[in-house]
């Protein structure tokens, strides 16, 4: 019996014929890690986590490194990139209740996703300018909520008193490693997906109505590869600041704070739920949630469910979810005063009501039905 090569195992896999181009965001998000990895390789070459003269390396990059403006635009906008198909990605996932069909999968997912805002706020300090500063002294701050050993752990992550050389040097350190877990996991996240295969629009994963994986949907995904890459360059060389903070552009100044702080855009919808609590540890505990919230939809998967593509109710409290979420994305930019601050508290309630729904629309469309 003839032995299947690893690269012919995984260009032989039965495929839906019947996916869309949402499904191609999984290929687009392993090119987007690849050239993150790559480009962040070798801007550590001539990085310096030196709270002294970090600042000045990242110009020095950009302005004697040959060709180093080029790795550090594609590093630091490929970053906005990644996470617009990562939430494509969990959008496409939501939308066809991939959680219910692939749990496993869905589980390694989310903590990807975890990681991958943990990384992206570390390489967000790394620039060390005013927003950099700022922001990881705000957010490093809110350990402190917890009760008892909130105080020990915010000077254990800073490493002393306040965010100084310490917090810098680890936050590269594990800005370096945490993306090759990312790697590993997605390895694993892959695994999962082989053992049952892609869903389709209809919600299902036997085998019929399948073609293997190359030569059709290779070139498809090629595609997809072009159109983002084209895209990212075109970014990179006409609007290269365009996703950054103006305040990064300033030498990180302890004694002088931002009128505004406020995290990536990527982050603005977690920070609006933040604000929108008025106890510090309860705020706390709503941005954690945001998150980890998604790990309860595999729960949905003891319900007899209604494909998204034949369920109008979930089409629609799915798009809903979607509004809130660029609403609080927006929120989280506005200024802290009304009427942004009344806006954010209804909509955190929605937002967190939502998911609860999702997980128990579809068998309550299949009552209806019946």
């Amino acid at each position: 019996m003839r032995k299947i090569s690893l690269l012919e195992g995984l260009t032989s896999l039965p495929t839906p014929l019947n996916i869309s181009i949402f499904w191609s965001g999984g290929s687009i998000l392993g090119m987007m890690l690849g050239i993150q990895l790559v480009t962040g390789l070798f801007l550590s070459m001539h990085y310096t986590s030196d709270i002294s003269i970090s600042f000045d390396s990242v110009v020095h990059i950009m302005r004697d490194v040959p060709n180093g403006w080029l790795f550090r635009l594609f590093h630091a906008n490929g970053a906005s990139f990644f996470f617009i198909f990562l939430y494509l990605h969990i959008g496409r996932g939501l939308y066809y209740q991939s959680y219910s069909v692939q749990p496993k999968t869905w589980m390694v997912g989310v903590t990807i996703f975890l990681i991958s805002m943990a990384t992206a706020f570390l390489g967000y300090v790394l620039p060390w300018g005013q927003m950099s500063f700022w922001g990881a002294t705000v957010i490093t701050n809110l350990l402190s909520a917890i009760p008892y050993w909130g105080g020990t752990l915010v000077e254990w992550v800073w490493g002393g008193f306040s965010v100084g050389q310490a917090t810098l040097n680890r936050f590269f350190s594990l800005h370096f490693i945490l993306p090759f877990l990312i790697a590993l996991l997605v390895m694993v996240h892959l695994i999962f997906l082989h053992e049952k295969g892609s869903t389709n629009p209809l919600g299902q994963t036997h085998h019929i109505n399948k073609v293997t994986f190359h030569p059709y949907f290779t070139y498809k995904d090629l595609v997809g590869f072009i159109c983002v890459g084209l895209s990212l360059v075109l970014i990179c060389a006409y609007f290269p600041f365009s996703l950054s903070d103006p305040e990064n552009f300033i030498y990180a100044n302890p004694m002088v704070t931002p009128t505004h702080i406020q995290p990536e855009w990527y982050f603005l919808f977690a920070y609006a739920i933040l604000r929108s609590i008025p106890s510090k540890l309860g705020g706390v505990v709503a941005l954690a949630m945001s998150i980890f919230i998604l790990y309860f939809l595999p729960l949905s998967s003891q319900f007899m469910s209604v494909p998204a593509s034949f369920n109008m109710i979930q089409q629609m409290l799915f798009w809903w979810l979607v509004v809130v979420f660029l609403l609080l994305t927006w929120l989280g930019a506005c200024p802290i005063e009304d009427p942004y601050l009344s806006l954010a508290g209804p909509l955190t309630i929605i937002y967190f009501f939502s998911y609860p729904l999702l997980m128990i629309v579809g068998n309550f469309s299949v009552s209806i039905l019946k």
